[in-house]
């Protein structure tokens, strides 16, 4: 295992912005799973469904169940990402437990539908939020990645594996309707959360192959304010004329989703043939950047 910083960064985990956002992120945790999920027995995935499908089966509070389940996640946390993490889970985990187990309120809908949509978006954008902040809100991405270094599959599909259990559970205890409905809600919820968390400022490689490789060069440095990688590489090879090759640039620059459709677009004017295809990252670092605060 690497080396883990374990010097607490106070000033990070008490930064006012990122104490807003914790606790908007529970806020819209808590009405998730007061409004919409725990009345109407929905899961969600993770440690969070563990504990609805828990309290469910036995008379113990949620607000108990889900700190003492993220317990062993703080653990794992500390080891792999440091104190300073350990600690501002903890604070996130304990602000759920509280808000839970003290505020009450009747379920805003008893249609299956919107309990999936909108339980599963409002829970997504609180633990979008919760990652903002530099916390989380649920362990099993911590568990994931100690997993998949023993197993060899990767975090997503550790996760999707674990998660499937929880939904199968759910179908034997509640009905299959119920645990179809919390799939919904699952990945209403991945998708409200991979907005949040990366934002429309997600990264994305652009590529582009083109004969005026020159005139795109200079678009994208000049008036984008982009940088760019040139690789040398060859064009044709086509299956009815394979002999025929010659050397072009492949022109590779990193976007955000708000810059990806201008710059296509004005490669489009350039050269309407220009071949462009893009790769989802997760994460982009160093180079011409757009600088982001860090979380």
């Amino acid at each position: 295992m690497s080396h883990v910083n374990n010097a607490i960064n106070w000033k990070e985990i008490f930064h006012p912005r990122n104490l807003l956002l914790n606790l908007i992120g529970v806020a819209f945790i808590t009405l998730a799973l007061k409004g919409f999920m725990i009345p109407n027995k929905f899961l969600d995935g993770g440690v969070i469904g563990i504990s609805i499908l828990v309290h469910e089966l036995v008379p113990v509070p949620f607000a108990l169940l889900v700190f003492v389940f993220n317990l062993p996640f703080i653990f794992l946390g500390k080891r792999l990402l440091g104190n300073t993490f350990a600690l501002q889970y903890l604070l996130t985990l304990s602000l759920i437990s509280i808000s839970m187990a003290s505020i009450e309120f009747d379920a805003v809908t008893s249609d299956k539908l919107l309990i999936a949509l909108f339980g599963g978006c409002l829970i997504g954008i609180g633990m979008g939020l919760c990652i903002r902040s530099g916390s989380v809100a649920d362990g099993f991405e911590i568990l994931a990645v100690m997993t998949t270094k023993k197993i060899g599959l990767n975090v997503s599909e550790v996760i999707f594996g674990m998660n499937t259990l929880i939904f199968l559970a759910a179908a034997w205890y509640f009905g299959i309707t119920t645990a179809l409905y919390s799939i919904v809600t699952y990945f209403a919820a991945v998708k409200s959360l991979d907005y949040v968390a990366d934002g429309l400022e997600q990264y994305t490689s652009l590529n582009i192959i083109s004969s005026e490789s020159e005139a795109i060069k200079s678009l994208i440095v000049e008036k984008f304010g982009k940088g760019i990688t040139v690789i040398k590489g060859e064009r044709g090879y086509l299956p009815d004329n394979f002999l025929v090759k010659h050397d072009c640039d492949i022109i590779v620059t990193i976007v955000t989703r708000l810059e990806l459709l201008r710059i296509k677009d004005e490669v489009r004017q350039l050269d309407p043939k220009a071949f462009m295809f893009i790769h989802y990252i997760k994460e982009a670092s160093g180079g011409i950047l757009r600088h982001k605060q860090k979380h």
